[in-house]
């Protein structure tokens, strides 16, 4: 079904029919207070919906934490999630806040909840029931006033009939469930996401790139983005720095892309374009000079065996900011 309006929830982009019933559910969920369940494959922006979600609510003035499921062990994990107590060589004790009181009045965001184990499983769920938390080493409950919000990459369901998710929680956390469509069934939103991809990488790099040629359009849009909106995103800012000129062309884009697609003899007409081929390589190779003398000219000058005159008008010609303008704008 075609569809004419985009989303105007901020920081969501699309005008895909999925995407637009997401937009139109996160401006709902500002008014109420219920826990939200977001699904999705990986890179299809879950983390970028939850903040979304927050940023919408009566909670947005209020802290937002994020508790990374995936990563920890149990014991990790629900420090992280729950605080704990500790003594001090002198006797004394001191109590270290988790996830769950630090967002007081705010959100607490649950990343990729399907790696909880079953132990962990069954103190979320009570936290959920009861509203309060116990920090490790102590016996006190500590009341909370969080909102939940958790993601998933895996189907819950599914991990529910296997024995490795709890089903009451799995009702308790999917009140509400956001369903994230992936790239590949959402390629009508890719020319919106590219054009908003080029202006941050204008902003945030300091690059000069106006627009993409329909040539290498053509083949983000045949791609099958097994990494989704995270993948496109990284795939532009790759082309932004190795790109020459103000327009990304086929030539700057990953050749990993390429392989299958239906326009190779487009894609073949610029990969032996000389002018191209070597002003790209001729980029490249003084990228490589830079980076691996920790971008002193000098150093980078002698590595190309060309005088440090001449390797600044090489940054020029290709646009490459200097080391000292990278770390300000890209906070390195």
């Amino acid at each position: 079904m075609s569809v004419d309006v985009e989303c105007e929830v901020s920081n969501i982009l699309g005008k895909n029919s999925r995407i637009l019933e997401i937009c139109h559910l996160i401006e709902m969920l500002g008014k109420t207070e219920v826990t939200v369940l977001i699904q999705g494959e990986s890179g299809t922006g879950k983390e970028l919906i939850a903040n979304t979600i927050h940023a919408h609510s009566s909670r947005a003035n209020k802290p937002f934490i994020k508790v990374d499921c995936a990563t920890l062990s149990d014991t990790f994990l629900e420090r992280e999630l729950f605080g704990h107590k500790t003594s001090a060589f002198t006797g004394d004790s001191y109590t270290l806040k988790g996830g769950f009181e630090l967002a007081t009045g705010g959100t607490i965001l649950l990343d990729e909840i399907g790696n909880l184990s079953l132990s962990a499983q069954a103190k979320l769920l009570r936290v959920l029931q009861k509203g309060e938390i116990f920090s490790l080493g102590s016996s006190i409950p500590i009341s909370i006033d969080v909102r939940v919000i958790a993601t998933t990459n895996v189907v819950l369901k599914k991990a529910v009939k296997q024995g490795a998710f709890r089903e009451d929680l799995f009702y308790r956390l999917g009140m509400i469930t956001i369903s994230l469509p992936t790239l590949r069934e959402r390629k009508e939103d890719i020319p919106i996401l590219v054009k908003n991809y080029i202006e941050f990488e204008n902003y945030e790099a300091k690059q000069h790139i106006e627009g993409i040629t329909p040539k290498a359009l053509a083949v983000l849009m045949e791609y099958e983005w097994p990494g989704n909106v995270r993948e496109l995103k990284n795939t532009i800012e790759h082309a932004a720095i190795v790109e020459n000129t103000d327009t990304i062309h086929v030539h700057s884009l990953p050749h990993y892309i390429f392989k299958g697609s239906r326009n190779r003899a487009s894609i073949d007409s610029e990969e032996f374009n000389l002018k191209m081929k070597r002003s790209f390589y001729e980029r490249q190779l003084i990228l490589r000079a830079l980076i691996k003398a920790d971008w002193v000219k000098s150093r980078a000058a002698r590595l190309l065996g060309i005088d440090q005159r001449n390797l600044s008008y090489f940054i020029r010609k290709h646009h490459i900011l200097d080391h000292d303008e990278r770390r300000r704008v890209r906070g390195i």
